[in-house]
């Protein structure tokens, strides 16, 4: 016999105690077909424009969109970023507070249209400017949003100008499961 076949014949055995299973026939156990399972993409929502979740005015010509709003994976909806301002909603950009306010209402809103609510929210990351000015007034307006038990959050912190368009102090996205 030569080598490689006495290499194919012997079995491995996992080293943490589980047992192994060995074909009673002699004939190795068939691999998953390869790529046999993969995540089907549903959009839920197209972005109006780069990652725009909101709906622009009624008329208004929309750019081409480069990400989707909101895209569904099985039973995992992954919500692109939503800014804490759009000119087309509120003429004013507010303070940290309205923004958190109004970005955690269209997240909701995505989400229910999705199928989901704010309870199957697993992880939130945001984006804030000024951290250390904005963070403790942004915790005090994310308070009440979500119930127990809250989701995972992280952020990352940026200057003003680092927001992509003026006005803008936060930008969150999410990951959530639909039931």
């Amino acid at each position: 016999m030569n080598r490689r076949n006495v290499l194919k014949s012997l079995s491995i055995l996992p080293l943490v105690g589980a047992a192994a299973v060995i074909p009673q026939n002699g004939q190795a156990q068939e691999k998953p077909k390869r790529n046999q399972w993969t995540p089907k993409k549903q959009v839920i929502r197209k972005s109006n424009s780069g990652g725009n979740t909101n709906p622009t005015v009624s008329g208004a010509t929309k750019p081409a969109s480069v990400l989707s709003g909101c895209i569904r994976s099985g039973h995992l909806l992954f919500l692109s970023g939503i800014g804490g301002w759009y000119a087309e909603r509120r003429a004013e950009p507010g303070d940290i507070k309205v923004q958190i306010h109004s970005a955690l209402t269209t997240m909701k809103e995505v989400l229910e249209e999705a199928g989901s609510s704010m309870a199957n929210v697993l992880k939130v990351h945001m984006t804030v400017a000024e951290p250390n000015q904005n963070i403790a007034a942004l915790n005090e307006a994310y308070r009440g949003f979500f119930p127990d038990p809250a989701p995972v959050r992280s952020y990352t912190g940026c200057g003003i100008d680092q927001m992509g368009r003026d006005g803008i102090l936060v930008q969150i996205d999410c990951i959530a499961y639909v039931d």
